[in-house]
């Protein structure tokens, strides 16, 4: 009865989204539905240069600074959860800014450095060998096997600023950051995750002190849009 009576509360702090690499969060919908059936309070965060705009090239030093700014405007510790790309950006900020989570939730984030050919290919891209390219080639077939190879459907829909702003968070490696993270952190990855594998979250898992992990079985590199239900469930009765 008593876990029921937790599964089925409210959570009582606010619960903040960081959205990974897109440039629309429609198919949070399901998940934010999911989580205010709980009664949370949830903000979906505009990410500059994805769903908000930028006039310049962003590090992920900019981007910690930016949500420090922001959460520097909520009424005490709030519930951080990042997916993907947003992880990114929440890992090395739950390092330095502990005092502002009461809990950092990863989402098949990203932060592992990998050096794999695609990997190593949209960090070419990115770096601006696309570029030069174009004014080598006119094939827009070559260009598209090219964004193929490096899976770099991210990269097609990016403006200049973002292609550039790209190549500086994936050149960074995050593992010192989650050494250091003491904030209590629950980690939820998809068991079929192709951007993100599973052995970055058990990674994440072995360097975040105390973590804990939950593998949504069949689920992919979004569990949230695919099992949002499930997800919220994870978040409502570990927090």
């Amino acid at each position: 009865m008593a876990n029921k009576e937790k599964t089925m509360g409210p959570i009582n702090c606010k619960v903040i989204v960081l959205h990974g690499w897109a440039y629309s969060v429609d198919k949070w919908e399901s998940f934010i539905k999911a989580m205010k059936n709980y009664g949370t309070d949830i903000l979906m965060l505009s990410i500059p240069g994805l769903t908000a705009e930028i006039n310049r090239v962003w590090t992920l030093e900019d981007y910690v600074s930016w949500l420090k700014e922001t959460l520097d405007k909520e009424t005490g510790q709030v519930i951080l959860v990042a997916h993907s790309n947003g992880g990114r950006i929440a890992i090395p900020f739950a390092a330095k800014y502990p005092e502002k989570l009461r809990h950092l939730i990863l989402i098949d984030s990203a932060g592992i450095y990998h050096n794999e050919l695609p990997i190593r290919l949209k960090r070419i891209l990115f770096g601006g060998l696309a570029k030069l390219g174009r004014t080598i080639t006119s094939s827009d077939k070559l260009r598209s096997l090219l964004y193929k190879l490096a899976r770099a459907k991210d990269y097609e829909q990016a403006s200049p600023l973002m292609q550039q702003t790209m190549a500086n968070l994936i050149s960074v490696d995050l593992r010192n950051d989650l050494g250091k993270i003491r904030v209590p952190t629950t980690i939820i990855w998809g068991q079929l995750d192709k951007y993100t594998p599973l052995s970055d979250g058990k990674l994440m898992h072995r360097l975040v002190k105390g973590s804990k992990l939950h593998v949504i079985n069949f689920a992919k590199h979004s569990p949230q849009y695919t099992n949002p239900q499930e997800v919220s469930k994870v978040i409502n009765e570990l927090i």
